[in-house]
């Protein structure tokens, strides 16, 4: 019986700890731009091909 309360205190603990962690990447801003990666591989071969294009024209 013992061990279930251990398991139960250290899985308090390390909810815990997750929380604290997600609440600290949260107010660092982690998760503010929600737009951008949704449409990035959309832009990438455009990113690409003015890159080559500006490399030919050297």
């Amino acid at each position: 019986m013992e061990v279930v309360y251990i398991t139960i205190g250290v899985s308090v603990i390390v909810a815990i700890l997750f929380f604290i962690a997600f609440i600290k990447s949260v107010k660092s801003g982690q998760y503010e731009d929600t737009y951008t990666p949704s449409v990035r591989m959309l832009f990438d071969d455009e990113l690409v091909s003015e890159k080559k294009e500006k490399e030919q024209n050297k």
